[in-house]
């Protein structure tokens, strides 16, 4: 059983029920909703149907946390985890959850968030830039380092991860109360498999701006990944360009979305090397 308890003036966790409610949720918004509209708060979240074990959510209105304290005396380094999906649905596990377990056991709080999807990528990023301000502000709640506050992403979670990494338009939604003081960029990324943020030139496409104030990145792509090693290469490329430091993984095969699921293949080991990279970033010994 994870360890629950907040401090005094904390943040509230919504309501649960059930074996979830050990990992605290907390609601990200309060009664202002950036790029929010009545067709929104009509939506069902759910599960779509599984076909393949992977559990997939969607129709998501209600962008929130979900708090996996790691044990131990704090305060921790931290991350925040935005799973894939192509922005239509989240991959709720081998992305999302497992990936806050596997963070937990190397000494990292983690954080999961819950974007809005389908097909809303201005309302994503606002809920990944509220995210991080949200972990920051709450920062002594939550026994976490906010100077040590990272960001994991795959495929299109990479591509959030990188919206509010290297924006280049610097605001992701007007102010609606003091957490939007706190700042929103990473300290450090992961991009694992990304997607939409280079072109066939390489070069990062014009929504981002890469300079010497981007945070360090660690990047993953198998060379047979349908939505183009570019993606990784690129973006590798323009933050040696700016002298940002980032170590770049590029694997012959392994495909697309197999988070941390063993395959049997090489591309499989990148939590290990994952693993010293983020200790590194973090000061740990």
């Amino acid at each position: 059983m994870k360890n629950n308890d907040a401090r005094p003036n904390g943040p509230i966790p919504c309501r649960r029920t059930g074996a979830d409610m050990y990992d605290p949720e907390y609601s990200l918004w309060n009664a202002a909703v950036p790029f929010g509209g009545t067709e929104e708060r009509a939506a069902a979240e759910r599960f779509l149907e599984p076909v393949d074990g992977i559990d997939r959510l969607t129709d998501v209105a209600r962008p929130t946390l979900t708090f996996f304290p790691v044990s131990g005396r704090g305060p921790h380094p931290a991350v925040m985890v935005c799973p894939g999906g192509g922005y239509e649905f989240l991959a709720w596990n081998h992305e999302g959850r497992d990936i806050c377990g596997w963070l937990n056991s190397i000494g990292f709080a983690a954080f999961l968030l819950k974007y809005r999807c389908p097909d809303r990528r201005k309302a994503a990023r606002a809920d990944a830039a509220r995210a991080m301000r949200f972990i920051r502000f709450h920062a002594e709640s939550f026994r976490i380092r906010p100077d040590r506050l990272g960001c994991l992403g795959f495929s299109a979670g990479a591509h959030l991860t990188a919206s509010i990494a290297a924006p280049a338009e610097p605001v992701p939604y007007e102010p609606v109360d003091e957490t939007d003081r706190m700042p929103f960029r990473p300290d450090y990324t992961l991009l694992i498999y990304p997607a939409y943020l280079c072109g066939d030139d390489l070069a990062p496409q014009p929504e981002f701006r890469i300079g010497s104030g981007t945070p360090p990145a660690f990047l993953v792509q198998a060379e047979d990944d349908q939505v183009r090693a570019e993606n990784a290469l690129g973006w590798f490329l323009a933050l040696k360009r700016a002298s940002v430091p980032a170590e770049l993984h590029l694997f012959a095969e392994g495909g697309h979305g197999y988070g941390i699921l063993r395959s049997g293949r090489p591309v499989s080991d990148w939590p290990q090397l994952a693993s010293g990279w983020l200790r590194r970033q973090a000061n740990l010994s």
